[in-house]
């Protein structure tokens, strides 16, 4: 796998993979900014890794998924490197058929096993679960 990542201006750069898509990274202070930052991206990538595991696991058991959504929160250290230390994940589904044991279940196997970004990183990565019955 290759990212290219260039400059466009001072703080703000695009990086692309090998299909030509791309995203934005915008370092400038927030009454500028426009994208997410190096360490949102992270976040970002957890929870987005963790959701796809997540649907396609009950996909498979047939659930019904009305709606998901995952807020990730993160702790980072003070002095640099400002990595980490803990990073917590709440998945929100709406479903008329998921259990919150069963989402549980699928959310520790995404990050404990199928998740390759979470495996990447060195940190603490917990979550909990809130399965929203349709009105």
């Amino acid at each position: 796998m290759k990212i290219i990542t260039r400059m466009l201006e001072d703080e703000v750069y695009e990086a692309a993979n090998a299909a030509g898509h791309t995203v934005r990274i915008d370092m400038r202070d927030a009454s500028v900014k426009q994208n997410q930052s190096p360490v949102e991206l992270l976040l970002s990538s957890v929870s987005a890794c963790a959701a796809v595991d997540i649907v396609i696991m009950l996909k498979k058991r047939r659930k019904m998924i009305h709606d998901f959504t995952i807020e990730t929160t993160g702790v980072r250290k003070d002095d640099p490197p400002r990595r980490f230390t803990d990073i917590h994940c709440l998945f929100i589904i709406t479903s008329p058929d998921v259990t919150e044991e069963e989402l549980h279940k699928v959310s520790a196997l995404s990050l404990e096993k199928y998740c390759s970004v979470a495996a990447t990183l060195n940190s603490k990565i917990t979550f909990s679960v809130q399965v929203v019955r349709p009105q």
